[in-house]
C-alpha cells in the first residue's frame, strides 16, 4: 500500500526503469510476453499491484495517482506493442533475405513429356502411308481362329501355325479366341466390312503377341500390315510401294533388296531387306553379321484368301479372276531399332528413363 502520493510516484519511476531494463533484452515473442506478464499481468503484474495500493490515499491524491498509473499502463503497453512490431519487422526482413528472389533470373522450364519412340515411329509410318492414299484400320487384339488363321489360308493342320498358335484366351463361350499374332486379321475384317468393294488400300497397325523373346523379338510387339486390292495390281506395284516408303523413312542411301520367301496367304512371296543402319552394312549382332536387316515380308494376295472372304460373305465380291492385290507386314519395333540404332528390342519395354529420355521427338 502506498503511504503517500510522493511515495507512489517514486515507485512509478522505479517501475519504469525496471521495465526499460527488462524490455531491452527481450529479443523474441516469448521474451516480450514474459515482460508483459511481469509488469501488466492481471494478477501478479507490478502495475496491477500499484493500482491495488491506491486505497490508502486521500481522494484527491487517489485521483491523481490513478491518472498517473493509467498513463503508465498505456505507456508500457505502447512500448510493448512497438517492440513487438519491431521484432516482426526484423523477422520479416531476415526471412526475405533468406528467401531472396532475383526476378531478373530466367524462369525454370518444367520438364516436358515426350512421345515414346515406338509411338513416334508408328505415327511416322502412318504419315507416310496416309500421304500415299492409304486408310488406317484398327482391329481387335483378341481375335478368333477364322480371322487370324483360317481366312488367311492357314487351316488347323497348317504347319505355319506352329510358331503362331500361342496365347489362347480361356473365357466362357468360344474356345478359339486368342491374342492376335499379326494384324493381318484386320485386313480380313476390313474386306468383310468394305464399303467400296473390291477396292482396298489400308494399313493395320497395332499390338500383336507371339512367344518369341530375344534381342530382336518380344512376346508383345507392334506391327503394321498393309493391303492393296484392285484391278491390275501387280508385283511391280508391290516393289515400288515398298521401296518408296522405306526410302521415305530411312533415306535413299540405304539400298533395299528383295528375296523370294513363303507365306501361306501370299503367292508369290518376297521379303525385303534394308542395308543395316546400325553398322552401315559392315555386320553386327543386329543384322547377324550379314550387313542386311530383314525389314518386312510381302507378296501377292493368294486367291484362296479372296475365296475364303467370298465364302464368308455368301457372295462373290473379290473375284480372283478380276482382282489382284498385294500385302506386306513389318514390325514397328524393328523400324524403331533401325531408325535409332538400337541393338536390343527389350529396351523399348524396360521403362528405363535413362533410355527413354534420349528421344526428344
Amino acid at each position: 500500500m502506498a503511504d503517500s502520493l510522493e511515495d507512489l510516484k517514486a515507485r512509478v519511476r522505479a517501475l519504469k526503469a525496471d521495465f526499460e531494463a527488462a524490455l531491452g533484452p527481450a529479443g523474441d515473442a516469448t521474451g516480450l510476453q514474459s515482460v508483459r506478464d511481469r509488469f501488466l499481468g492481471r494478477k501478479a503484474g507490478a502495475v496491477t499491484a500499484l493500482l491495488k495500493s491506491l486505497g490508502g490515499l486521500a481522494d484527491d491524491a487517489r485521483r491523481e495517482a490513478g491518472r498517473e498509473l493509467n498513463e503508465l499502463k498505456d505507456d508500457l503497453e505502447a512500448k510493448l506493442e512497438a517492440a513487438k512490431t519491431s521484432l516482426e519487422a526484423k523477422a520479416g526482413a531476415l526471412r526475405l533475405e533468406r528467401e531472396s528472389l532475383d526476378v531478373t533470373l530466367p524462369g525454370r522450364v518444367p520438364a516436358r513429356g515426350r512421345r515414346h519412340p515406338l509411338v513416334s515411329t508408328r505415327e511416322a509410318l502412318e504419315d507416310v502411308f496416309l500421304s500415299m492414299g492409304y486408310e488406317v484400320y484398327d482391329g481387335p487384339e483378341v481375335e478368333d481362329d477364322f480371322h487370324c488363321f483360317e481366312a488367311l489360308n492357314m487351316p488347323p493342320d497348317h504347319p505355319a501355325r506352329d510358331m503362331q498358335d500361342t496365347f489362347y484366351v480361356d473365357v466362357p463361350g468360344p474356345s478359339d479366341l486368342l491374342l492376335r499374332t499379326h494384324t493381318s486379321s484386320g485386313q480380313i475384317r476390313y474386306m468383310l466390312e468394305n464399303a467400296h468393294p473390291p477396292e482396298v488400300r489400308i494399313i493395320c497397325p497395332g499390338k500383336v503377341y507371339r512367344r518369341d523373346n530375344d534381342i530382336t523379338h518380344s512376346p508383345m510387339f507392334q506391327q503394321i500390315e498393309g493391303l492393296v486390292v484392285g484391278r491390275g495390281i501387280s508385283v511391280s506395284d508391290l516393289k515400288g510401294t515398298i521401296e518408296a516408303f522405306l526410302h521415305r523413312l530411312f533415306g535413299e542411301k540405304y539400298p533395299v533388296r528383295f528375296r523370294c520367301s513363303y507365306f501361306p496367304y501370299t503367292e508369290p512371296s518376297v521379303e525385303a531387306d534394308l542395308s543395316c543402319i546400325v553398322c552401315d552394312g559392315k555386320g553386327c549382332r543386329v543384322c547377324k553379321q550379314t550387313g542386311w536387316i530383314e525389314i518386312l515380308g510381302s507378296g501377292m494376295v493368294d486367291p484362296a484368301v479372296f475365296e475364303k472372304v467370298n465364302e464368308h460373305l455368301g457372295r462373290v465380291v473379290y473375284d480372283p479372276e478380276e482382282v489382284t492385290g498385294f500385302a506386306f507386314g513389318l514390325g514397328i519395333d524393328r523400324v524403331a531399332m533401325i531408325r535409332h540404332g538400337i541393338d536390343d528390342i527389350r529396351l523399348f519395354y524396360g521403362g528405363d528413363l535413362r533410355f527413354l529420355e534420349q528421344f526428344r521427338g
